[in-house]
């Protein structure tokens, strides 16, 4: 039996009407889910206000209502806890309803504007092959052991995480990586999380249409590191100039790591090639089978949490080498007229300078680079021409499209990205609104050992439009367009 008094340890409670000392069966912030015996916690979210529902949620069944404002008529028989965030109020309330599942495994977080997903899948792949049962919260996928779960956002809400979490513990599972969205650490979905560890990639433009300055952006990024305890450790990328800046106020175990700079995790690039990096790490020489600058400061990351985690050294190495690409992340294909697909979930001005800059230093420059990119609705209108502007200056060729337009015109999207096209870039690009056409015609400008580089979406296998998620697979699509045009 659980009590409602045992779930709301450690919640700031600013007022009290009823009873705690009484039974519940669950809780939910959707008073649609709420049934007879449940607490519902009302969440101020950005369409909607849980405020408004609270005589719905009663009227399902809830005998218990979180709130930050009391409602103007009580109901009897009805217990009312007011407290000042009920963020995070919700987010200790599942800590405590699942017994703490986070203070039972090693959790480490990642966060940082890109490589998030690639470090904590790869975390997980290297932590599997080493012997150890493993869990994953991430953009892609959450995996309990071996059971995949289909994942809807980059930070899950606090239930969810608390919910997963307490899966893992019943199935013996010693270590999570999970991914730490900006979004996430703002809504306090990762308060009363125990952290063992946290991982800062790098900062750039991204999600200005949620966070009203890059400064507050940067700062929400950086409480997560704040907030660690003495006991966790911070591996932060100081060649990114947020890097020391997330290191300032945490009483955590700093750690750095870096391609240029000092770090107690150095890496230098011997080789990069299509076929994969040779690394040397520590002094270390290693192969893998990722390729990009940007993927060696995630293997780096990855090599300094493993050992700080307990991995010897040499172990790390050997197990890096083994590692396969994430979903959705520099995947290719060759055709077998040697046209190279390649599918990246570059979404941000950053990203996709990374990836652009990776493929112009690894082709011969006898070949075209032909980019296919579009940017979302209803998001950051800000990098829309500086992405149509890196892209049609790192390029040969680039195609402007549809990524998910929601509920924007995608020709307006469209538009808004030609306004970052240099005038001497005018004759490189050409836009095309349907996404499939665009990347057909992109097949079929490719000759033999021209490159195709698709942006945006990656493992997506969606597009959404007005509100309906249609069935679309980047790396499906130029397979079959390729394969059908048989060049």
């Amino acid at each position: 039996m659980i009590v409602l008094k045992d779930i709301i340890y450690k919640v700031a409670i600013e007022s009290v009407k009823g009873s705690t000392d009484i039974a519940i069966h669950k809780m939910d912030f959707d008073s649609r889910k709420i049934s007879e015996n449940d607490v519902f916690v009302a969440i101020r979210g950005t369409i909607s206000n849980g405020h408004d529902f609270i005589e719905t949620a009663i009227s399902n069944g809830a005998i218990a209502v979180v709130c930050d404002t009391l409602p103007e008529t009580l109901r009897t028989g009805i217990t009312y806890i007011q407290v000042k965030d009920t963020n995070k109020a919700l987010a200790f309330m599942a800590a405590n309803f699942y017994d703490n599942p986070s203070e039972k495994l090693k959790l480490v977080g990642i966060t940082g504007t890109n490589g998030k997903t690639t470090i904590a899948s790869l975390l997980f792949q290297l932590f599997q092959k080493a012997g150890f049962k493993v869990g994953l919260l991430s953009t892609v996928k959450i995996i309990v052991d071996n059971i995949e779960y289909k994942a809807t956002h980059t930070t899950p809400d606090s239930l969810t995480i608390n919910h997963y979490l307490n899966e893992m513990v019943d199935a013996g599972i010693e270590y999570c990586f999970m991914e730490v969205s900006s979004h996430g650490i703002h809504q306090k979905r990762t308060e009363a999380l125990h952290f063992v560890g946290g991982i800062f990639t790098n900062l750039s433009h991204d999600h200005l249409d949620y966070h009203p300055t890059f400064a507050e952006y940067r700062d929400v990024k950086k409480s997560f590191f704040d907030n660690l305890p003495k006991t966790a450790f911070v591996l932060s990328n100081i060649d990114d100039k947020n890097g020391q800046v997330m290191l300032q106020n945490t009483v955590a175990k700093k750690l750095t790591y870096a391609l240029k700079s000092y770090a107690d995790y150095k890496a230098q690039i011997l080789e990069n090639q299509l076929s994969g990096l040779l690394l040397k790490i520590n002094g270390q020489e290693v192969w893998v089978k990722l390729i990009g600058t940007f993927n060696a400061y995630n293997l780096l990351a990855i090599y300094g949490t493993a050992v700080q985690l307990g991995i010897e050294n040499l172990e790390v190495l050997r197990l890096l080498s083994d590692l396969e690409s994430v979903s959705g992340r520099f995947q290719f294909i060759v055709s077998n007229a040697n046209i190279t697909a390649i599918v990246d979930y570059a979404h941000t001005p950053d990203a996709l300078e990374n990836v652009l800059k990776t493929i112009n230093d690894i082709r011969t420059k006898n070949e075209q680079l032909i980019t296919v990119v579009g940017c979302g609705g209803n998001r950051d209108k800000a990098k829309r021409p500086i992405m149509a502007g890196i892209a049609t200056e790192l390029s040969d060729k680039v195609v402007l499209t549809s990524d998910n337009p929601r509920n924007e015109d995608p020709e307006v999207i469209i538009n808004e990205m030609e306004q970052g096209v240099a005038p001497q870039n005018f004759k490189k690009s050409l836009s095309i609104t349907d996404r499939k056409q665009a990347i057909k015609t992109a097949c079929q400008l490719a000759q033999p050992n021209d490159i195709i580089l698709i942006a945006g979406k990656g493992h997506e296998t969606y597009q959404e439009i007005q509100g309906i998620r249609h069935d679309f697979d980047d790396m499906k699509t130029v397979t079959e367009l390729l394969n059908q045009l048989n060049k």
